[in-house]
């Protein structure tokens, strides 16, 4: 007989809760990925997803983690010797970097501290240093630091005047910010299932150019699994090359009726409410936001320990008492930050049930906080919902 764990409520920058329709679509039966009810549900998942991408472009959908999807771009788009421009501000960036350098490109790093990022000039400066620069690759989201790159639209402005691909890693981000792909001249975006679609891991959707596409074909990638030629001859049958997770192909057609149905905007607004509602209340109860205000992502909300608070005890009590599972900070910032997913299907209950066990939790712990009053600041913001 099967013991179930006990259900937290999983507060992580990614998995997220998963909503209940979401969760109940994956128990339909299996189907095959070559017959008429296939296709017509990859049809359907295809114009959803245009709509949340913004983009004209095709969505291919791959069985993979967003890592892979980051994989996918690096292995279609880079070749030996080819220079590419990263911003570095947290872990996921170095990442891309590192599977760039991987491929036999030339990385080119504009790095800045943890907690900000890379200002316009500092782009613009290294295209104007580099000479046949083929990508700019940017993190829009890093969520170990909890930042977003409020500048992408401005330096992908900057990297067509200069004739280079735009790649950009949505992953914790599509759906929970703005991100019009073709307003903003963007050539591949990457988007996981696990964070702002509010699904189960295992599938990343990436959004392809025609100019990358018309490069592909051209100069073959020496992947199989990710040939974005090859997902797009498949995906014109409405088909993938490979077996699909056919379960979580189900789960994505019901996160994309559902965004839809709720609209992307109001959406979109809702996972800015929220973060403003967290992030006033944490100032308050003296938990300082770690990323510098013009910065601060609405997806992944960070904050820095009163001194005496312990990271690993703290979020044990949160787990163990209050049934909340949030994320610590990794790498040099193990042990600094917390960190919060204000990702996917926002409620006002999910936002003041972690504020207010967070206020406890600091109370247990000796930091005695107003937890009323924390609260009351919350729901100030949350009566725009």
């Amino acid at each position: 007989m099967a013991i179930f764990p006990k259900k937290k409520l999983i507060m992580l920058p990614g998995p997220v809760d998963v909503p209940y329709k979401i969760s109940m679509a994956m128990i339909k039966p299996i189907i095959s990925h070559r017959g008429k009810d296939f296709h017509e549900m990859m049809e359907n998942i295809e114009r959803m997803a245009k709509e949340v991408f913004k983009t004209k472009h095709p969505v291919f959908v791959l069985t993979a983690s967003g890592t892979g999807g980051v994989e996918a771009a690096v292995l279609n788009v880079v070749r030996p010797k080819d220079k590419v421009i990263v911003p570095i501000f947290g872990e996921f960036g170095m990442r891309i970097a590192k599977q760039v350098e991987r491929a036999g490109g030339e990385v080119i790093r504009v790095e800045s501290p943890l907690g900000t990022a890379p200002e316009i000039d500092r782009i613009r400066e290294a295209f104007e240093s580099t000479e046949d620069v083929k990508a700019l690759f940017v993190v829009y989201n890093d969520t170990s630091p909890g930042v977003t790159y409020r500048y992408l639209k401005d330096i992908s402005k900057i990297a067509k005047r200069y004739g280079a691909f735009v790649v950009v890693d949505a992953i914790s981000i599509l759906g929970g910010d703005d991100l019009p792909q073709d307003e903003w001249e963007i050539d591949i975006v990457i988007a996981g299932a696990q964070k702002c679609l509010a699904m189960p891991p295992g599938l990343v959707l990436v959004s392809v150019s025609k100019e990358v596409l018309d490069y592909v074909r051209k100069n073959p990638p020496v992947t199989v699994y990710f040939d974005f030629a090859r997902q797009e001859e498949f995906l014109l049958k409405n088909e993938t090359p490979v077996t699909p997770a056919i379960p979580l192909f189900y789960a994505l057609e019901q996160s994309l009726e559902e965004i839809i149905s709720e609209g992307l905007g109001n959406r979109i607004r809702k996972h800015k409410v929220a973060a403003k509602a967290y992030y006033n209340a944490f100032t308050y109860a003296g938990l300082n936001p770690f990323v510098e205000e013009r910065f601060r992502s609405n997806v992944v909300i960070t904050s820095t320990y009163p001194n005496g608070i312990d990271d690993k005890k703290f979020r044990e009590i949160l787990n163990q008492k209050f049934d909340i599972v949030i994320g610590g900070g990794f790498g040099e910032l193990k042990g600094k930050i917390f960190r919060i997913g204000n990702m996917g299907e926002i409620t006002e209950a999910k936002v003041l049930r972690t504020i207010e066990a967070i206020g406890g939790t600091l109370n247990i712990m000796g930091k005695k906080v107003d937890v009323a009053e924390m609260i009351n600041i919350a729901e100030k913001e949350l009566s725009n919902l």
